[in-house]
């Protein structure tokens, strides 16, 4: 399928608005994240890889907020165990259309994958099936902050023993000077993936008040206060993590 650049934020904004995840995102979205998180194409292989590795038989997989599918399509290249299904979830109806298209395109492309669901759906509002993984792969920092300890704490009320959380956020930093760094690091990423100044300063003004992210200790915190046991960092480049959280 044709995918566009990313060009959103190239001609000056007389207002620049709140960014939201429309039909003109969702044509560029795989470039802009492509361009936008260090690592991402590593972080979302690697899911499907450890998904491998806490799926059980006869099971649900969750994908929440998946966008265009990219974690659902990882998973179901990699996860070989019998009767699971994915249920993909986004509350974007330009998403929800786009990923059906893109699965449809790679069953079409591999045999025996993992049967999938795609539903538009508020993940706050969703009623999860006993479960043996679940991603949330840059989905919780859209979330309002005051409801995320309730969202997770849903989370591990689903999962059984033995499954995981797959948890994938930008981060901030406690250290002043260490978020400032980072942040730096960030922008040349971008630039060195062909954005202009002007690029990074209206989409920097588009999504400061939407996406709102937390340090790695509050991470920590808040999924131990939501009944994990565990929670295992297992990837970060610059100010871009994935972790592991086990009940």
């Amino acid at each position: 399928m044709s995918q566009e650049p990313d060009r959103l934020f190239a001609q000056p904004l007389p207002e620049v608005p709140d960014f939201v995840f429309n039909e003109d995102v969702v044509r560029v979205f795989p470039d802009m994240i492509k361009r936008s998180v260090p690592g991402y194409p590593t972080i979302v292989e690697n899911i499907g890889v450890l998904a491998g590795q806490f799926a059980q038989p006869h099971t649900t997989l969750y994908d929440l907020g998946a966008s265009l599918g990219a974690v659902t399509q990882a998973l179901r290249r990699h996860v070989r165990v019998d009767g699971c299904k994915v249920i993909a979830v986004d509350n974007s109806p330009a998403m929800v259309a786009r990923c059906s298209e893109y699965l449809h395109a790679q069953d079409a492309m591999f045999q025996e994958l993992l049967p999938v669901e795609v539903i538009e759906a508020d993940i706050l509002a969703l009623d999860l099936q006993p479960t043996s993984l679940v991603t949330l792969n840059f989905t919780l920092q859209f979330i309002p902050p005051e409801r995320r300890l309730e969202l997770l704490t849903c989370i591990r009320q689903a999962l059984l023993p033995g499954g995981a959380l797959i948890l994938s956020e930008k981060l901030r930093f406690e250290d002043a000077a260490e978020h400032e760094l980072l942040t730096e690091l960030h922008v040349a990423f971008k630039r060195a993936n062909g954005y202009s100044e002007l690029e990074i300063a209206q989409k920097r003004s588009a999504i400061e008040k939407v996406m709102l992210p937390d340090s790695l200790e509050q991470h920590r915190e808040r999924l131990l206060a939501a009944g994990f046991s565990k929670v295992v960092p297992w990837f970060q480049c610059l100010n871009f993590a994935s972790l592991v959280a086990l009940p």
